[in-house]
């Protein structure tokens, strides 16, 4: 850390400890040790400490719990001003459809945008996607922005459901997504109607800087 005046903050728990060969992995996306545990916890926390530009340490031993130690910039005055896009994204915070064919990535992106403080529907190919959102338009509780995979193996796609969306619905949010950086809809978005992309695996704050931008550009 740079030289300067930080706020530590301790925890300390007197559980079963963290295994001497897991620590190193412990922040890493999606890792874990429980049956039921999607392994964001950690990376999330990691993720808003380094936003922060703070640092975050371990220290366990098995049998003896665990402690974990967060170094935060201390603000020299005493006000912050808040970003103008924070003010503005919480004020058209809704419903969020996520379009992919795999469930372990509906999943994740589930996870991360209820922790964002989104709702979250999900359609595993364009044909569901469509169905989902004109139903959702028709209830009176649209969808604020869509996140689409663009390869669905054996079904309908980013590009083409957009397209078939768009034509009821030209104002549409929708983020392009996909594992493949250099498909050339990643790289001239704009020209298929994206309003953004994001690559995957989803990081929590590359989903959350994304989803401020598109946003911001729906009320201003």
């Amino acid at each position: 850390l740079p030289d300067g005046r930080y706020v530590l903050i301790s925890i300390t728990d007197q559980g079963v400890g963290i295994h001497e060969d897991n620590i190193p992995r412990i922040f890493d996306p999606y890792f874990t040790t429980k049956d039921s545990g999607k392994g964001l916890g950690l990376a999330t926390v990691y993720s808003i400490v380094k936003n922060h530009d703070g640092h975050i340490t371990v220290y366990s031993a098995t049998g003896a719990g665990t402690t974990f130690t967060i170094y935060l910039p201390a603000a020299e005055s005493g006000a912050v001003e808040s970003m103008v896009y924070e003010a503005i994204t919480e004020a058209v915070k809704g419903k969020i459809l996520v379009m992919d064919d795999e469930e372990v990535i509906r999943e994740i992106a589930g996870e991360i945008l209820e922790f964002l403080g989104y709702e979250v529907e999900f359609a595993g190919d364009g044909s569901e996607a469509v169905d989902l959102y004109k139903k959702a338009r028709e209830s009176g509780h649209p969808f604020i922005a869509m996140i689409m995979d663009l390869t669905i193996p054996g079904g309908m796609g980013g590009k083409e459901t957009l397209q078939i969306l768009r034509e009821f619905d030209e104002n549409i949010t929708a983020i392009a997504s996909s594992g493949y950086s250099n498909d050339p809809i990643m790289a001239d978005y704009k020209r298929y109607g994206f309003s953004g992309v994001i690559t995957k695996p989803y990081m929590v704050s590359e989903l959350e800087k994304i989803l401020n931008e598109v946003l911001v550009r729906t009320v201003t």
